[in-house]
């Protein structure tokens, strides 16, 4: 790109130069050319300096790594790469999407935590069921969603229903959409096993149909795939986590900069156990200082050989 300007620049000057005006006419023409690459070159390394500055800003605030789940604004994924101008994210279709450093300095950032986080999902109930039969349900989805302390709260009482949230708190934030996709099945099956409709207070329905009729669906209908068997409740959910291939990117950017910490660490200790053994004067130790400093120098190597091969594409 930079050699294609350059070429263009040369062309435009070469232009001017031929062409069949007088001396002072082409000087100002030459001016003004100068005048307008000024300007560009003024405009373009105001946002090249900012993005330069706002990246230098992140990786000394360190807020965030290869394999962390962010949110800006509306993007959301996991972070793949990290540059000094630019910042890429692994969003929840594998597709990548690059942001501008400057733009997350100066928009807000959330960081999962690596730790945990909570797991929440709303659910828009009648009126006419007793608050305390849908919090006891929920707070039952949320132990079948096998999360930590859950909790219900009133979230909004509107004109027609009220809007409840489940939510407890989860600490393998590498599998947060499959559990977020968990903990809603099993909000729809504790409130189906008691009996609690799950549909609007206006809903309506052109067919005919009788009086005291629940729509709330018939297990004994649901059939495992492959056999003339019903599925029992607790096989219901299959649980494959599709996190591996929505993030292949994220999770090997993660390893890589895993490997490339823990390979900083070890060449600390091996230069500080270099120093040590220089100083031993005992046979014995040093015999027993070099076996550590070899088991260290062949971790080294194969951590090198780790980062290495990985090719992040």
């Amino acid at each position: 790109m930079l050699i294609f300007v350059s070429v263009v620049m040369v062309a435009i000057i070469t232009v001017i130069l031929t062409l069949p005006i007088g001396g002072p006419a082409r000087g100002q023409l030459l001016s003004l050319f100068g005048l307008l690459v000024t300007a560009m070159v003024a405009l373009s390394s105001t946002t090249f300096v900012g993005n330069a500055m706002a990246g230098m800003m992140l990786k000394a605030l360190h807020n965030f790594r290869p394999g962390d789940f962010v949110r800006i604004g509306d993007h959301f994924g996991r972070v793949s790469e990290v540059g000094l101008l630019h910042t890429e994210i692994q969003t929840e279709d594998r597709d990548l999407t690059t942001l501008p450093n400057l733009h997350l300095v100066t928009h807000p950032l959330t960081v999962l935590r690596s730790s945990g986080t909570i797991i929440s999902a709303e659910v828009s109930l009648g009126y006419d069921v007793p608050r305390q039969k849908i919090e006891t349900q929920l707070i039952e989805a949320t132990k079948r969603a096998e999360l930590e302390s859950g909790f219900v709260q009133i979230r909004d009482l509107g004109d027609f229903s009220v809007t409840y949230r489940a939510a407890g708190f989860y600490t393998d934030v590498k599998y947060i959409l499959s559990k977020r996709s968990q903990l809603r099945g099993a909000i729809l099956d504790a409130l189906h096993d008691a009996n609690i409709e799950i549909v609007s207070p206006n809903f309506m329905n052109q067919r005919q149909i009788k009086a005291g009729v629940e729509f709330i669906p018939d297990l004994s209908k649901v059939i495992a795939p492959g056999s003339g068997q019903n599925r029992n409740r607790t096989s219901r959910t299959v649980k494959v986590a599709p996190e591996s291939m929505i993030f292949d990117k994220a999770e090997q950017a993660e390893s890589v900069a895993d490997n490339k910490e823990k390979l900083t660490q070890l060449i600390h200790e091996l230069d500080t156990l270099k120093k040590e053994i220089s100083k031993v004067s005992d046979e014995t130790t040093q015999v027993a200082l070099k076996e550590k400093e070899r088991a260290l120098s062949e971790e080294i190597d194969f951590l090198q050989g780790e980062v290495d091969s990985i090719q992040i594409t």
